[in-house]
């Protein structure tokens, strides 16, 4: 989950039909730490939306050097290309994967919480996360300590609300847990 590597895109990259849409990247570094850094990308299924989670990923996190993949792109001709190149702290997760790794879509929330805590401890051992029950409440913690921000990338979001849409006690459980990801004054960054 936490400052993943680049391995996603590399596939997209070595695939004989990829398409450049690293001009994405152009925009979103505009709208770094700005009223309007939310972003949403939504389109039909199999136009590309892991893929764009996987370029964002591999653009962003510190968990890897890109420098490479990104050089013959579209971006690469931007002005601000290498200002966010591989310096973020990234939080990469797939909502679909997570519901079937935690055994069902009643436990994926909680595995999602506690697997980024986790991680979260490992990346920043300097700062204490004991008492932390909630992701959120890690990132409060690590931003009040250190002063870093991240950005966050939920492939698949909407997963939960669209596959268990007759069970509102697991979709309240997951808005509630976006809303404090995305609600709070921290710097989050997507």
């Amino acid at each position: 989950f936490v400052n993943p590597d680049n391995r996603g895109f590399r596939v997209a990259l070595n695939s004989k039909i990829y398409v450049d849409k690293t001009e994405l990247l152009e925009y979103t570094n505009s709208v770094m730490d700005t009223n309007q850094a939310l972003i949403c990308n939504s389109r039909p299924r199999r136009f590309g939306k892991s893929t764009t989670a996987d370029m964002l990923t591999a653009y962003y996190s510190k968990g890897c050097d890109s420098s490479h993949m990104f050089s013959g792109l579209a971006v690469s001709g931007a002005q601000d290309y290498e200002r966010y190149l591989n310096k973020c702290n990234v939080i990469h997760f797939d909502v679909q994967w997570c519901m079937l790794d935690a055994g069902s879509p009643k436990a994926a929330t909680a595995y999602i919480n506690d697997h980024l805590i986790a991680e979260l401890r490992e990346e920043f051992p300097e700062v204490s996360l004991d008492s932390v029950k909630t992701a959120y409440g890690a990132l409060s913690n690590i931003n009040n300590a250190t002063g870093e921000g991240f950005v966050v990338i939920i492939d698949e979001w909407d997963a939960l609300i669209r596959d268990e849409e007759a069970d509102e006690k697991i979709q309240e459980e997951y808005i509630n847990f976006l809303r404090g990801m995305f609600k709070g004054s921290e710097p989050v960054k997507f």
